[in-house]
């Protein structure tokens, strides 16, 4: 009964990541077909719309808010746009922290911005990754962060969440490591290598 519980729970947990991650990509493209549809046979005769033009639609889309973030004109207009949103109370705090959220990631591996560092709770042997996400505290309130102090992100394993330190840069040890490979390592307790092994 132990060999066949074994093999049981190995093949669920071989299965369900597989199914997870299918699960999310068929809910984000059929969402996307769903809604992007709906707009486009606004536009159209619904004997001319297909199944799959709405998905088509939003990838075009999305290629052309890329290509023309690249100008600009553009870039200025998303600009002044972008501050309007931030002046509306409730859209301005979901806006911000989603576009923060997805901009952690999106910087060049070779700038400053979010370098992995190893850093060493106080008062153990114990250390912690984590990245630096500020070495400058000017137009903060006072008392936020002082003289020499840097701001390290602890990420969760297993979950969104984590815990931001206030510490002295000498303490944070960086790390050769990729933001996404350190992200990878963290959300997994460690389970999954640095280069992608298992």
């Amino acid at each position: 009964m132990k060999s066949t519980g074994r093999i049981f729970l190995t093949g669920m947990l071989t299965v369900l990541p597989v199914l997870a991650t299918v699960y999310l990509v068929v809910w984000l493209v059929t969402g996307a077909e769903r809604f992007v549809g709906k707009q486009l046979m606004w536009l159209i005769p619904d004997e001319y719309y297909r199944t799959g033009m709405g998905l088509l639609l939003a990838i075009t889309a999305i290629f052309a808010v890329g290509l023309l973030m690249h100008a600009l004109l553009f870039r200025k207009l998303f600009g002044w746009a972008e501050r309007l949103l931030l002046e509306i109370p409730l859209v301005r705090s979901v806006y911000g922290a989603l576009r923060d959220l997805f901009g952690l990631f999106a910087g060049h591996e070779g700038d400053q911005a979010l370098q992995v560092v190893s850093v060493t709770l106080p008062g153990t042997g114990m250390r912690a990754l984590g990245f630096v996400t500020r070495r400058d505290f000017a137009g903060l309130p006072e008392g936020i962060g002082r003289e020499g102090e840097i701001a390290v992100y602890l990420p969760m394993s297993y979950q969104i969440g984590g815990y931001t330190l206030f510490m002295p840069r000498e303490q944070a040890v960086p790390v050769d490591m990729s933001r996404e490979d350190a992200m990878k390592f963290i959300l997994t307790a460690g389970l999954k290598s640095a280069r992608g092994a298992g």
